[in-house]
């Protein structure tokens, strides 16, 4: 943002705004530099190291705001910014603290879990990166921006681009998936999405990508343990979303609670100033996760004023819930184990943050009561979360074409997900009003009108274990278990199932089943509905499994007995009618798996991009070879690879082509395929390109992710897809961690999904 002139106006203060008339439009003020600077020259020590703490507000009743311990703290300046309060009323009456009664009058931030949406509420990140379409995925981050900024929210922990492999994770379900390409493409989207490279306008609002390093790679999938990796791995496997995200200029970063080499994230050095600023130049502020600096004293690394102190010198700026560095920072500056040269620049970037964000100019800038009126939950945003959930999903079987079905006869829906709205928003959806969300049953109804009969039963409960199912049904999430016997809901089951003509088998895990703090063990579906499930099919009647997971499922048993599989995830407020979209035909499933499902848990972690061994297992067939590198009791292929997806219609790729087959460092060459729809309806599909370098320095993937294009194909259309190639596709970081490119012999395939062996070769040379 242009620094802006030097404009005083009479009657106003350093800050540039009437503390008084809280509705004065907004003033230009000094440039940023200069008016940070005076600012930090007239701040207290007590007031510098209150910037850097960020408390929860604990949603602040309207009216007991001036009452509330948290606002004591923001009288005195001891406090930065909030988090986890919501709606422009109880923000202005905090603001009004910060800015009447405090002695400087500095503004706060007002952050929030913004995850994927607001009120309205999109697929969950996994599901959303299954579009594989970056406009969808940016644009679901700027209507989240826009209701967001109307409720008097500027700041956004969001996105989280851990890479994952491992199913186990709960919090797989917040990221995008196993790859480092896709993931990089979709954290640049989400970032801009929210900022739109413009934090002056009032309706977007300050990213934080998290959770920076690594934390999607837990020994046991187990949230919170340790990661332990080599640094080869960490450059070339899990950086490049966080770099990405740095490059396309987020706002701020958060740290992570895992260690690395031995040193929590929180306290890390190496990694927060070394290669966060010194490497990818990052200008923003650092926050912790919540109470990430106390519970470095778990991991053993010292007392509250000894790790407050390590994650200061480490490159930490902010403070979430810890209090550490309110209750410590003083007496380590006394005791010079920090200096103040580091505290005033963390008080800098804090201050720089909310300068761009214009709080200096207009501390009510988000608290706009028109806009909080008109601008949240319209029908506009439904309509727009409607058509991006669609494409969400992903077909992953139709056998003899039972989908899309049609819009006539009888229909059963069946299972404990099949009316539960309350679990349609999916995980971390904290603003989201789950009494207006859609659920499948009333989703279908509207899509099929008066020309179909549907048919609702429960058929099960979520599990056989109610104290499991309570845990799984957290924050509201409830799935109203019935306490009717198993029998007696198996038997309401079965009797309509007699009644219709095909049956939607609505199971799956409900919403708190992934997330934070929710791994699994076993990654199946919960016995109770599997056995539902193995009693619908025995009806004979053509059964349609929708399920509804925040994570890859194993899902064998299914794959080999259902027809039809569609995987909708948690698709949002909307999930109800995008889900019947589909399943009717009025939108064709175009998802691509972003994550690899695995035939069996013992196979985690399980990826795409894995390395060969010095004895990889040759034959196509799965078969068992005796010291090969394989099991004895399961093929090593997953269920479905990464990048899978299916279409109502089918796909022909042909052609494919090269320009050349040898390139030079300055060189560029194209790789070109055929795709032709071949079926009978118009559909969309992710080319996907994937390069193999055969020798290197140090041991390459068998495959890496280096383009994709989505495109849309009416019935019988044909188009030529193309893909250049640089040298900076060949690129990857060396032993001594350098990003090079090596002459040799590269493969290019292209294809539907990773499990491609279309392929051209070519030759890069000096």
């Amino acid at each position: 943002m242009k620094a802006k002139l030097i404009i005083l106006l009479l009657g106003f203060s350093l800050f540039g705004y009437s503390q008084k008339k809280e509705t004065k439009k907004s003033v230009t003020i000094k440039p940023k530099t200069e008016f940070v600077t005076e600012l930090i020259s007239k701040m207290t020590l007590e007031e510098k190291i209150g910037q850097l703490n960020l408390p929860t507000s604990g949603d602040i009743t309207t009216g007991a705001a001036n009452s509330s311990n948290v606002a004591k703290n923001i009288e005195e300046g001891k406090v930065g910014g909030l988090f986890n309060i919501k709606s422009v009323q109880k923000i202005r009456e905090v603001q009004k603290i910060a800015v009447e009664k405090s002695r400087l009058k500095i503004p706060l931030l007002f952050g929030m879990d913004v995850i994927h949406g607001y009120e309205t509420t999109f697929p969950i990140p996994l599901g959303l990166s299954c579009t594989w379409d970056m406009k969808l995925i940016e644009r679901s981050a700027q209507i989240a921006a826009q209701e967001a900024s109307a409720d008097g929210i500027n700041w956004t922990f969001s996105p989280m681009v851990d890479v994952s492999r491992d199913p186990r994770w709960g919090r797989v379900s917040e990221g995008s998936g196993e790859d480092p390409f896709l993931g990089s493409q979709i954290a640049k989207a989400m970032v801009h999405g929210y900022q739109q490279d413009d934090l002056s306008k009032n309706n977007t609002i300050l990213s934080c990508v998290k959770h920076f390093a690594l934390y999607g790679a837990p020994e046991a999938g187990r949230d919170y343990n340790t990661v332990d990796m080599s640094r080869i791995k960490m450059y070339n496997d899990y950086f490049p979303p966080y770099k990405a995200a740095v490059g396309a200029g987020v706002g701020s970063v958060m740290a992570s609670f895992n260690e690395i080499d031995g040193i929590p994230a929180t306290g890390n050095k190496w990694l927060m100033t070394d290669v966060l600023r010194k490497q990818w130049g990052f200008k923003g502020f650092v926050v912790t996760d919540f109470t990430g600096i106390p519970e470095m004293i778990e991991h053993g690394m010292g007392d509250l004023q000894t790790v407050s102190a390590l994650a200061l010198n480490a490159g930490v700026e902010m403070d979430m819930v810890g209090e550490g560095f309110l209750t410590t920072l003083k007496k380590s500056l006394a005791e010079n184990k920090v200096s103040m040269e580091q505290i005033d620049n963390a008080v800098r970037l804090i201050l720089n943050a909310k300068y761009d964000l214009g709080l200096f100019q207009d501390p009510y800038k988000y608290c706009d009561e028109k806009r909080a009126k008109t601008e949240i939950f319209t029908n506009s945003n439904r309509s727009e979360a409607r058509k991006i959930a669609a494409q969400s999903l992903v077909l992953l079987k139709n056998q003899n074409q039972v989908l899309p079905l049609k819009k006539s006869g009888t229909i059963a829906i069946i299972g404990p997900l099949a009316d539960a709205k309350e679990n349609m928003a999916g995980t971390w959806s904290v603003a989201t009003n789950m009494e207006r969300s859609v659920s499948l049953v009333a989703g279908i109804k509207e899509v099929v009108g008066n020309t179909t009969k549907v048919l609702y039963a429960k058929g099960s409960n979520l599990d056989y274990d109610a104290a499991f199912e309570e845990k799984a049904t957290m924050f509201g999430k409830t799935l109203h278990r019935d306490n009717r016997t198993t029998q007696e809901l198996l038997a309401e089951a079965l009797k309509i199932a007699s009644q219709s003509d095909v049956i939607v088998a609505a199971i799956g895990e409900s919403a708190e089943m992934s997330g934070e703090s929710s791994s699994r063990t076993n990654l199946e579906i919960p016995q109770a509905q599997k056995d539902l499930l193995q009693q619908l099919l025995k009806t004979g009647k053509p059964v349609v499994l929708v399920l509804f997971t925040g994570r890859p499922l194993v899902l064998v048993q299914e794959d080999e007995t259902v027809p039809a599989i569609l995987n909708t995830w948690f698709a949002g407020s909307e999930a109800g009618t995008a889900i019947a979209d589909v399943l009717f035909g009025n939108e064709n499933p175009s998802g691509k798996l972003s994550a690899t499902f695995p035939r069996s848990v013992g196979q985690v972690p399980i990826y795409y991009n894995q390395k060969n061994t010095g004895r990889p297992l040759l034959n196509k067939e799965g078969k068992f070879e005796k010291f090969r590198s394989n099991y004895i009791d399961l093929r090593n292929e997953p269920l479905y690879p990464f990048g899978y997806g299916l279409s109502y219609t089918t796909f022909d790729y042909s052609n494919l082509h090269i320009s050349s087959d040898k390139m030079n460092f300055n060189d560029k060459i194209t790789v070109s395929v055929d795709v032709t729809n071949t079926g009978n309806y118009d559909g969309k599909e992710v080319v996907q390109l994937y390069i193999r370098d055969l020798v290197g320095s140090v041991t390459r993937p068998i495959k890496e992710l280096k383009g994709f294009q989505k495109i849309a194909l009416k019935k019988g259309e044909k188009k030529t897809v193309s893909f250049q190639i640089t040298v900076e596709e060949l690129k990857f970081y060396n032993s001594d961690l350098e990003f090079i490119a090596e002459p040799g012999v590269f493969q290019a395939f292209v294809g539907t999904d990773s499990s491609t062996d279309k392929k051209v070769s070519f030759e890069l040379s000096k």
